[in-house]
């Protein structure tokens, strides 16, 4: 895509953030704040956001989840500060994300995909990218119509059998099931290892102590104070994705 003095190059590294309001329940404070939160989000990833915005939503539309008026925003907001990716701030249908891309011309993301590719940057562990790519299969495994619609549409004869189309959807589903399977075995025996280990220590007598709370809490900076593990600590949603544990010393109590 060649770039011109009013329509400068699409970059995917500049993002447009929206935080569609299609709930009644959900006022404009609530909607302000998910927004920060799904900023937040896209900057995790690394994404230069150049807009952000919360807005009312009357009406879900089946082909593009957003109004048309909406969508030529987009399209005009894009244009004009060269951001190749846009964020919905929702859950969208693989039918809805592939109108939005045509109709926008940028790549299109929902928050289901956005926490995906996050995931797939943070995760260190085994067990932890094992997890992020069964959950990214089971995602693209609902998507496959938007890169097979144009093929899908060369169904002919007298309907008793499928067109190439059609043939390469079924394949792309098999493939991913086939895939699917092999990481929930893999899983399973990352799994029992982790059991065994929990075990031992439960033997040992040890007591366990464990941080629990949403992300960006401040479970890495404590852990780091209690135990000097050094993990990464940051002002940062899902900066820390794997699970971990260190052996630490109780400080004696001293009475007044």
């Amino acid at each position: 895509m060649k770039s011109t003095a009013d329509t400068p190059l699409k970059d995917l590294n500049k993002a447009i953030v929206l935080r569609p309001l299609a709930s009644a329940a959900e006022s404009v404070r609530d909607g302000e704040a998910r927004l920060l939160e799904a900023v937040g989000l896209a900057q995790a990833l690394g994404l230069d956001v150049t807009h952000a915005e919360a807005a009312p939503l009357r009406q879900i539309n089946p082909r593009t989840y957003l109004g048309a008026g909406r969508v030529e925003r987009l399209k005009e907001q894009a244009e004009e500060t060269g951001a190749g990716v846009i964020v919905i701030d929702a859950p969208l249908s693989p039918v809805q994300q592939r109108n939005l891309e045509t109709d926008i011309g940028a790549k299109v993301v929902d928050r289901t995909g956005l926490i995906l590719e996050i995931f797939g940057l943070r995760a260190r562990t085994k067990e932890g990218k094992l997890q992020v790519e069964l959950a990214r299969q089971g995602y693209e495994r609902s998507r496959l119509v938007r890169t097979w619609t144009h093929l899908e549409r060369q169904r002919g004869g007298l309907g008793k059998t499928g067109g190439p189309g059609e043939t390469q959807i079924e394949l792309d589903r098999r493939i991913i099931a086939d895939r699917i399977i092999r990481l929930k075995k893999d899983l399973d025996d990352v799994r029992r290892t982790r059991g065994l280990q929990r075990r031992a220590r439960s033997r040992a007598g040890l007591p366990a102590v464990v941080l629990v709370g949403y992300t960006n809490a401040g479970k890495s900076t404590l852990f780091n104070t209690l135990t000097g593990a050094g993990v990464l600590a940051e002002d940062m949603l899902f900066a820390t994705l794997d699970p971990t544990a260190r052996q630490g010393e109780a400080a004696q109590a001293t009475a007044p």
